[in-house]
């Protein structure tokens, strides 16, 4: 085969594989957008495996996962997310949200990582409202919260002053974020509920 062939051939191979992928990537988008996201993950995976820089692909995909409970694979799949589009607030948002999930899961009870999720999850909430501004609800509550489950956490393990410090700065944290959609949304009762339980947390660490 001579090389004009060859090339040609290859241009046809490479064709072919993107004729695929965008085929998965479409009836992935068909399922996502219809809610099913098991559906959406079996056909954004094989999408993802024919063309692996496809940030539609792995936004999508990440998402599905998240939706699924697969909160490992999300974590990954939107960290590949991010190496592309680094700018994308809800790629942390979400990144974020997986990773609480996985700190606050039981089963990572003993897990040595748990609290490397949590300062994680708090890390891209931060990144996400860096991005997207401090007017935005939804990213301080998640923070707050995220600040919160880690501060209870680490109340569990406090035994010198110094611990106990830190928890509490942990609380205030949280409480400041809760305050800042407070200003924006005074009627919120959930949120002036959950500084009132932090509140409480915090006395009982005193």
């Amino acid at each position: 085969m001579n090389y004009f062939k060859q090339t040609i051939l290859i241009l046809l191979v490479v064709s072919a594989n993107k004729g695929i992928a965008q085929n998965y990537d479409k009836l992935g988008m068909q399922a996502w957008m219809k809610g099913d996201y098991k559906g959406a993950v079996a056909q954004l995976e094989k999408a993802d495996n024919k063309d692996p820089n496809n940030a539609s692909v792995l936004k999508m995909l990440g998402y599905s996962y998240f939706q699924c409970g697969d909160f490992e694979n999300a974590i990954s799949t939107y960290s590949r997310f991010i190496t592309l589009k680094p700018s994308d607030y809800s790629a942390y948002y979400y990144r974020g949200k997986a990773r609480l999930n996985v700190a606050n899961d039981p089963k990572e009870s003993l897990n040595q990582m748990r609290e490397g999720f949590y300062l994680s999850a708090i890390k891209d909430f931060t990144k996400a409202i860096e991005i997207n501004g401090e007017e935005d609800p939804q990213l301080l509550q998640n923070r707050g919260l995220a600040y919160k489950d880690y501060a209870i956490y680490k109340s569990y393990k406090v035994k010198k002053s110094a611990e106990k410090a830190a928890c509490i700065l942990l609380f205030n944290n949280s409480t400041a974020d809760f305050k800042k959609i407070l200003l924006v949304q005074p009627q919120r009762k959930d949120i002036i509920g959950l500084i009132d339980y932090v509140k409480a947390q915090v006395v009982s660490l005193k």
